[in-house]
């Protein structure tokens, strides 16, 4: 199991546009979340470090969406190679896990792009602006590591957007599997 760490996109960067279908084909545009708080997290079902979080991570997902916070997870890995991270995959983990949250497929792995990905699950939380508050981390806890799965490190920052108050900047890194690139395709940064 190789671990790759998030790039850090600088904080403030605006929410890069996306229109991306779920796995059962309905679109989804980021223009339906303008003046919203947003979380996009790049995951995979298939991913270690995902499935590690992923029961804490749809209780979180479904506590937040109450409170207000709107959310999203892209799976952009090339199914070709990994056929398993394909729509049927996809719809069987979101039922599996309970994910209560649209769960988008990015089969030209623009939008990973766009959004400077580099891993699953790599978490991007925007304020109401559009403006790009905290990438890093669920919380400490780790595949085999006797640390909680809590999800400390994102809940805080969500719930600072949700107050309307600053996020932290004392943000560490999300690790976990690469995103799986095309051949050819694999990005400038990585």
């Amino acid at each position: 199991m190789s671990a790759t760490p998030s790039t850090m996109l600088p904080l403030g960067t605006t929410l890069p546009a996306f229109r991306l279908p779920t796995a059962t084909g309905e679109l989804v545009s980021s223009e339906a979340y303008a003046a919203k708080p947003l979380l996009v997290a790049f995951i995979c079902h298939h991913c270690p470090f995902v499935r590690h979080i992923r029961r804490e991570f749809a209780r979180f997902a479904a506590e937040f969406q109450q409170r207000g916070l709107s959310i999203v997870a892209i799976n952009s890995n090339d199914t070709v190679a990994f056929p398993e991270d394909g729509p049927e995959g996809m719809v069987r983990e979101a039922q599996d896990a309970g994910y209560t949250f649209p769960y988008l497929f990015d089969e030209s792995q623009e939008v990973a792009k766009a959004f400077r990905a580099a891993c699953t699950p790599d978490l991007f939380l925007f304020d109401r602006s559009g403006a790009l508050v905290y990438r890093g981390q669920f919380d400490d806890s780790r595949p085999r590591s006797a640390v909680p799965v809590t999800g400390a490190d994102l809940r805080a920052a969500s719930t600072a957007v949700l107050l309307g108050a600053p996020v932290s900047p004392e943000q560490k890194p999300s690790i976990g599997c690469n995103i799986k690139w095309k051949r050819g395709n694999e990005p400038d940064y990585w």
